[in-house]
């Protein structure tokens, strides 16, 4: 399954699609963006309802997120 949204484009959006990796530990993905050579984009932040957030640039420059939803103990 992949998940997503769709937005209203403005000014300041980016040229291209926003890519999303949904993961189980982001402190831990976080550690592996590093070790692989890429670099984080600040610090994890919540999103109250969805899960924390982080963007990266990969070894191609290319920007990328992650997220660490909140699981839903009903499912």
């Amino acid at each position: 399954m992949i998940n997503g949204g769709f937005y209203q484009k403005n000014n300041d959006s980016a040229p291209h699609p926003s890519v999303v990796i949904a993961v189980d530990d982001i402190k831990e993905s976080m550690k592996d963006i590093v070790s692989a050579g890429g670099r984080l984009i600040g610090e994890p932040m919540a999103i109250p309802g969805i899960g924390i957030s982080v963007s990266f640039f990969d070894t191609e420059n290319n920007r990328v997120g992650l997220l660490q939803p909140i699981m839903d103990a009903n499912k």
